[in-house]
């Protein structure tokens, strides 16, 4: 429990998601919510927090399994460089802002080694491709590949030195995340081959001189409208990149298809320089979004494990920030609906349910109040009538949407809302909704199309003529999804809008959240600025405030955060009953399997309450002064023991005390039952010994004793020889 003692840092929280996992008694997956304002540092938590399991959760056996875990976690790491690049971009408040949210799934297996991942991601600001506002870039792919590209590079994307594109603005800026061959090596290490890469980068480049392509508004409404004459040139250069016709791409853009009548009949009917415009930008998007999701797919066949060689799992959601800018549009609205979705799993989680359990459970308890913002969601997402609803029903009217009018409709329809209010001074029709973080004011110019997202059919018909083999990847030639992009007559589909789908896959997130335990880390910006050193404390506190931490902290430090089954506390606590030398072996242990089918569930708690009493009863035994019991409070409820962390230290300290009695009883049984065996060992060879040198000693005398005989017969004979010589001579 050492990690108690520190000061809170994202690896304490990490580490505690991961003992979690690992932890014998129900073992459920984890979540980890980054959460707070735009360059508050979600990214970097994010990434920091990948690194931390990637190491802590690599402990394999043999050779072999290292090398696979370890490319396992290199792939890991490598989606954050590119998921960044394509995804990341400059903003008014972030130099690597996060223009879309995403929810790594880390997976673990029964060892709980990681074997893979999963990446899910939400709504991608792909109106970034073709506007940026003042002072803030586009994705950071495009100024990597316009910054790092190889001089054949250059002539191949026809990128030249110096070049000016329209949908590039502010070049001359330099950032740390301008590093071409970090996403490139990241991309290789992917899976993604050199050649793919080079169709990627061509086809960034095919967009950046796409956006350079202008039209002039035409005298004839008969006719289409003309390019600039600067425009021809990136007209060519954008098609022969992309690997388009370049007669049908213009055609495509400047010329609209009308299908009316029972027969289907085809009109076709030029359009004004805005309608080009949008349709120009509409290409760019829809290649650059087909292009970030396939990119997605991609990484996630390179790191996802087979669902059988995991089972638990670890969820970092690094979601878009709260924004608030001068002018906010669909993108921020969705953005801070995600925030307030992700405040309320807070509020329910942590704060209200923690009270409503406390009361449930039987406790004393005196409620601390909190902000609640159901009221805002309520207009937000609200039925029968909120905003999201009544911007969709303005989608599937059959006319012309007007800024103004769906003002009105909003102000009238939700005006008993404590949380909407309107500026009457704003000349541009616009709305406030009084967020949880703070009052943002949402601009219905534009609102409705956004909502839509119209994708023409023929720019998508012309996409599947290229002859790019990415491209014919991103936009197959299927007959169903064809027919999916021209209903007609009365068998029109309803429209799925963008809110739709965002909330859609918003409420699925929030089914796996609700299914794991969450865990929060709140990112606190210090300064406006991005300035290092600089700490406003004003800015500080009034995030602090509006996240619900001031209350959290209130409820933190006079409750009971630990919150166990009786079950499980009899089942892991039990053995403190050692240490009283009153308590039985186990009196009151719970019956056995063959009687289980006659034990009621009423003396089943009954016994639970008693074994929980006689442990319990040890907590002045196991403190090292008196003090540290009454500090260490620990309340049984109806069904759960309720402790703080001061207590749940006490009982893991005393449960290491036992188990370390239990390990020295065991190590002093073996070595007894060691030293006696050697002990006897040492007999039998003594034995053995003696026997063996007794058994020697008598072959080495019986040796001399027979070699003694001979040599005193053969002298006998030797000496009655000499004598029969002699007296024969004589």
């Amino acid at each position: 429990m050492l990690q108690q003692k520190l000061k809170p840092h994202i690896f304490t929280v990490g580490e505690q998601t991961y003992r979690n996992v690992k932890s014998l008694i129900e073992p459920v997956n984890q979540s980890i919510v980054v959460s707070g304002e735009s360059g508050a540092g979600k990214t970097w938590t994010s990434r920091c927090l990948m690194k931390f399991y990637a190491v802590v959760a690599a402990s394999p056996t043999s050779w072999e399994s290292h090398k696979i875990a370890e490319r396992i976690e290199q792939r890991i790491l490598n989606s954050n460089p590119v998921m960044e690049a394509f995804g990341n971009a400059c903003t008014l408040r972030n130099n690597n802002s996060s223009r879309f949210g995403k929810f790594i799934q880390l997976q673990l297996n029964r060892a709980q080694q990681m074997t893979g991942a999963a990446v899910q991601t939400y709504l991608l600001e792909k109106t970034r491709v073709a506007c940026q506002a003042s002072s803030e870039r586009n994705f950071h792919i495009f100024y990597q590949i316009c910054k790092g590209a190889s001089a054949d590079e250059r002539l191949q994307w026809h990128l030249a030195e110096g070049a000016a594109f329209s949908w590039l603005p502010n070049p001359e800026r330099t950032l740390e995340e301008d590093c071409f061959e970090v996403t490139r090596e990241a991309m290789l290490h992917l899976g993604i081959d050199a050649p793919t890469q080079n169709n990627i980068f061509q086809a960034l480049a095919g967009l950046l001189h796409l956006g350079n392509t202008r039209f002039a508004d035409s005298g004839n409404e008969a006719q289409p409208c003309p390019l600039m004459d600067d425009a021809k040139c990136s007209v060519r250069t954008a098609a022969s990149l992309l690997r388009l016709p370049e007669d049908p791409l213009l055609e495509t853009l400047r010329i609209r298809t009308i299908r009316a009548g029972r027969r289907q009949q085809v009109f076709r009917k030029p359009c004004s320089r805005a309608e080009c415009d949008t349709r120009r930008d509409c290409l760019a998007k829809l290649v650059y979004a087909r292009l970030f999701d396939w990119l997605v797919s991609v990484i996630n066949s390179s790191i996802c494990a087979d669902p059988d060689s995991w089972t638990t799992f670890i969820g970092l959601l690094d979601v878009y920030g709260f924004e608030s800018f001068p002018t906010n549009s669909l993108e921020q609205l969705c953005i801070n609906y995600a925030n307030e979705k992700l405040q309320q799993h807070f509020v329910a989680h942590y704060l209200r349910a923690q009270q409503e359990e406390y009361t449930a459970e039987g406790l004393e308890w005196s409620t601390v109040s909190y902000q609640d913002n159901q009221t805002c969601l309520d207009l937000i997402e609200g039925s029968p009538v909120s905003i999201c609803s009544l911007i969709n029903e303005e989608c599937r009217l059959n006319r012309p949407s007007s800024a103004a009018q769906l003002q009105t409709r909003i102000e009238s329809a939700l005006a008993g809302s404590p949380c909407l209010g309107h500026n009457k001074l704003s000349r541009e029709p616009s709305f406030i909704v009084v967020h949880y973080a703070g009052s943002v004011r949402y601009h219905t110019a534009g609102l409705v199309e956004k909502n839509k997202d119209p994708i023409p059919p023929e720019l998508t018909r012309l996409l599947q003529q290229s002859q790019d083999p990415l491209l014919k990847v991103l936009f197959p030639a299927d007959p169903e999804e064809k027919s999916q992009e021209e209903p007609s007559g009365q068998s029109r589909a309803p429209v799925l809008t963008v809110v739709s789908k965002f909330k859609a896959s918003l409420e699925q997130l929030l089914q796996v959240l609700h299914s794991t335990t969450p865990h929060y880390i709140r990112c606190i910006k210090p300064n406006s600025q991005g300035r290092a050193q600089m700490f406003h404390q004003e800015e500080v506190l009034s995030q602090l405030e509006a996240c619900g931490l001031v209350e959290t902290i209130h409820i933190s430090a006079a409750g009971f955060p630990i919150r166990v089954s009786h079950r499980n506390f009899v089942e892991r606590y039990e053995l403190l009953r050692r240490l009283c030398p009153g308590a039985a072996p186990s009196p009151h242990g719970p019956p056995p399997d063959e009687g289980r089918s006659e034990w009621s569930p009423g003396s089943e708690q009954a016994t639970l309450q008693a074994l929980l009493q006689d442990i319990l009863h040890t907590l002045p035994a196991l403190a090292r002064a008196p003090a540290e019991a009454t500090l260490a409070p620990v309340h049984c409820g109806r069904t759960k023991v309720f402790m703080t962390d001061s207590a749940l230290e006490l009982l893991e300290r005393g449960r290491a005390q036992v188990l370390e009695q239990c390990a020295r009883c065991i190590q002093g049984g073996w070595r007894r039952h060691r030293g006696r065996k050697k002990e006897r060992q040492r007999r039998a060879a003594v034995l053995i010994q003696a026997a063996v040198r007794s058994w020697l000693t008598r072959k080495h005398i019986q040796r001399l004793h027979a070699a003694a005989t001979v040599i005193k017969r053969a002298w006998q004979e030797w000496r009655v020889s000499t004598d029969l010589r002699s007296q024969g001579g004589q």
